[in-house]
């Protein structure tokens, strides 16, 4: 539409372009829409969006997009305010020449449905080119006897624009012998005439010069011009002759470059240069031109460029025969081209899944092809097909397109995986076909139990059989894979006179394999029965997962532990305790392993990875502080993993007046079962503290008993210089006598007691010789009594 207006200050009309309008129309089915050319990139088409019934934001979360066969993409879709918009600018000559209306025709895809909706898009043309003439200057030679109303055809121009928009009229400058007269086709094209109105004389004029314009009928008006010029000769009343009115000619798309395909005869009844005819060609498309080559003497026509059937079914051309006077002579050459089949199908995968589980119902979609040919007829009519061996089959949608869906439920235990070749032929002679291949991965459900070879074993084993002895193994399959296939092994709980199976008999796990966990007896039973139990490790788990539980140190309401001790002197890895913990799962999912997740001063203790073991990793030094606080993390190997932590508190002390303090400067837990256990332990270290305090006044009164008694001895002198000193046990065996005595006390917070273990003492490294008992002599005590004592009491070990 456009609105003509008058502006303030101009002196013309100005023509404002307000809207071309958006055109949607569904029929059959297609959307249809039109948008003029030459717009700029990003064009509003028209909403998409709200012709599919979606949302603008679902055009991305259900996969829409353009699918376009045979060139590059012209529209795109806007994902935010979900419309449709040109890619770019948009030459409507180029896509569609001289056709009057220009379709561009895609399909819409909404992925996750897999169903198409064909689009069509009118491209309208503006006056955006210009007449044009294929000669920028054409010459005749008209006999000067040539009488009035003789009509000289002009060539005519050629606009690429269509409608109003291509060429509407000529207009011939003014010449008093010469006139224009348009002719109209049976096509509606027109043919410009130049028209003699009176003779000639070429000693009056030999030369005429006149100007050919042709406009056509857009706003503003466009045109173009083509010189000509007249050369007036003399007498020759004969012009050339064709043999044929109009000539025809087929031949193959393939015929090779260079190949005569026809020849034009023109004959002249006159001598000499009025007699000789050459040949050109007259009206012809410009790309036409580029195809063809004709001789200008011979009138010989051959190809110089490859014959496309696909870009024209018919070479219309047409010839002109001039002889050297002037006088010229027209005919038309049809060459039509056949179509052979050079274009092997094209098959085009526009969307495919690679995986899909075994589980998943028949017609599940797996692939959406799009098939097209070139050619035509029979050559362009193509069939898909895939081997009839295959759970698999082809469906046909619209415009070509297939879709590749299963047949039947797939069986991974039968075939994991699938290499479909789909084959596109063609119905020529000989046929040309195509193949795609698609490999499809059938990924595994967990459908199949384990299975084991035999319902039943018989076992025969000896009794007295060694605690711990493997009596037999058993093994189950499974037709799954990967963790579908993983079996573990459980025995169904049982009572054997009065007691649990479990205590009899054990099993792995992973393994299967059956151990005995005590000395079986033929006297008290003959014969054991078992059920073992085989599962596997599918989605969704057949066994909960538990999480790992701490043995020890025990937890107490308030979440904190007892206090463990490590004294001033220890050295890196001393053992300061060792945390130990469960897991009620099997296999992988037991596993645990152990980390230190906090500590109060980094660095300074380490946790084993398996064993739990806490130790010191360094000396301990005097900035260290007497209480130090360590989280332990200990974690299954599941999936997900499952974890449990344990706060630790280690008492820093090198004696037991130190532990003591540094007991009564921690904090004391609010509980009142905790703080009557926290008494319990002060008691028990104090006992236990007595204890050691009374061995030691003991032994310092025996030596000095005994230091006295020797006193005595050497003061008498009797005998006693002549007795050799390995009669007597010297200093370093009552050092051992006294290293012996060491003492265990275990002290725990969660304990309602404690315990005090007094080993036996080993008096075989202290006891003198035979013959110095015999001889009744006494000790030899020294004066490293002090020194030994120390030692006693550095041997108290808390555990």
């Amino acid at each position: 539409m456009a609105i003509w207006v008058k502006l303030p200050g101009c002196s013309g009309l100005v023509l404002l372009f307000l809207f071309l309008g958006l055109l949607l129309e569904v029929r059959a089915g297609k959307i249809r829409y039109s948008v003029p050319e030459e717009t700029d990139e990003g064009f509003f088409v028209g909403n998409i969006a709200k012709d599919l019934g979606l949302q603008p934001q679902e055009l991305a979360e259900r996969g829409v997009r353009i699918i376009s066969r045979g060139r590059s993409h012209l529209f795109a879709l806007n994902p935010r305010s979900g419309s449709l918009v040109t890619s770019g600018r948009i030459d409507r000559e180029e896509l569609c020449a001289h056709s009057e209306r220009c379709l561009v025709s895609f399909n819409i895809l909404v992925e996750d449905e897999m169903k198409l909706f064909p689009a069509e898009v009118e491209i309208i043309d503006i006056n955006d080119n210009t007449p044009q003439f294929q000669l920028e200057e054409v010459e005749f030679k008209v006999n000067e006897i040539t009488t009035p109303g003789t009509r000289i055809p002009l060539p005519f121009g050629q606009d690429l624009d269509v409608g109003m928009n291509s060429l509407q009229s000529y207009q011939l400058s003014f010449n008093p012998h010469f006139s224009l007269d348009v002719q109209q086709g049976a096509d509606g094209s027109q043919h410009p005439e130049m028209v003699l109105q009176s003779p000639l004389d070429r000693e009056e004029e030999s030369v005429h010069h006149l100007l050919l314009t042709a406009f056509d009928g857009g706003n503003p008006v466009h045109s173009g011009t083509l010189r000509i010029r007249v050369q007036v000769v003399d007498v020759n009343d004969n012009p050339p002759s064709f043999t044929q009115a109009q000539y025809h000619m087929s031949v193959p798309e393939n015929v090779p470059l260079g190949t005569q395909l026809l020849i034009v005869k023109a004959t002249d009844p006159d001598e000499g240069a009025n007699g000789e005819v050459t040949y050109s060609f007259h009206n012809i498309d410009h790309k036409v031109a580029q195809i063809f080559q004709l001789d200008s003497y011979t009138g010989e026509i051959s190809n110089k460029k490859p014959l496309d059937f696909e870009e024209y079914k018919i070479y219309p051309i047409e010839i002109q025969a001039q002889d050297g006077a002037g006088l010229m002579a027209r005919t038309k050459v049809l060459i039509k081209v056949l179509d052979i089949n050079d274009n092997a199908p094209e098959v085009t995968i526009t969307s495919v899944t690679t995986a899909v589980p075994e589980n998943f119902p028949p017609a599940t979609i797996i692939a959406l092809i799009s098939v097209h040919d070139q050619d035509s007829e029979e050559n362009g009519h193509i069939t898909c097909s895939i081997p009839g061996n295959l759970p698999f089959k082809l469906e046909k949608l619209v415009d070509n397109y297939y879709r590749l869906v299963t047949e039947r439920t797939l069986d991974r235990e039968l075939t994991s995986k699938y290499n479909i070749t789909v084959i596109a032929t063609d119905q020529g002679i000989p046929s040309l076909s195509t193949e795609v291949h698609i490999s499809l991965q059938v990924t595994d459900v967990n459908d199949n139990p384990p299975a084991f070879p035999k319902d039943s074993y018989s076992v025969y084993i000896s009794e007295n059989n060694p605690r711990g002895a493997s009596i037999f193994s058993v093994t189950a399959h499974d037709a799954d894979s990967h963790e579908n296939a993983q079996v573990t092994y459980s025995l169904a709980e049982d009572n054997l006179q009065g007691a649990p199976l479990s205590s009899y008999v054990s099993i792995n796990s992973d393994t299967g394999v059956l151990y005995a966990l005590r000395a079986l007896d033929y006297e008290q039973f003959q014969e054991l029965q078992l059920r073992v139990t085989a599962r596997d490790s599918g989605d969704p788990p057949l066994k909960y997962s538990n999480v790992p539980e701490i043995l020890y140190p025990s937890l107490p309401n308030d979440g904190s532990t007892g206090v463990e001790l490590a004294p001033r002197s220890a050295e890196p890895g001393y053992l300061v305790t060792k945390v130990v913990a469960v897991d009620r799962d099997s296999g992988q999912n037991a596993w645990l392993s152990y980390r230190l997740l906090k500590a109060s001063e980094p660095g300074l203790f380490t946790v084993g990875l398996h064993t739990g073991e806490v130790r010191t990793a360094r000396a301990l030094l005097d900035r260290d502080a007497l209480k130090q606080s360590l989280v332990v993390a200990v974690q299954d190997h599941g999936q997900p993993p499952l974890s449990a932590t344990v706060t630790l508190t280690v008492a820093v002390a090198d004696s037991i007046p130190d532990v003591l303090a540094d007991l009564g400067s921690l904090e004391i837990p609010h509980d009142s079962d905790a703080s009557g256990l926290t008494l319990y332990l002060v008691v028990a270290v104090a006992a236990v503290s007595c204890v050691f305090l009374a061995f030691v006044i003991v032994l310092l009164a025996l030596r000095l008993r005994r230091w006295h008694t020797s006193r005595l001895l050497q003061a008498s002198g009797s005998g006693l210089a002549s007795i050799p000193a390995s009669h007597f046990v010297g200093v370093d065996g009552m050092r051992a006598f006294l290293q012996t005595y060491s003492h265990e006390v275990s002290l725990t917070a969660d304990s309602r007691r404690s315990h005090l273990i007094f080993p036996q003492p080993n008096y075989a490294d202290t006891l003198i010789s035979q013959e110095s008992c015999e001889k009744s002599e006494p000790l030899l005590i020294t004066q490293d009594l002090l020194e030994d004592k120390k030692e006693i009491f550095s041997k108290v070990n808390f555990l």
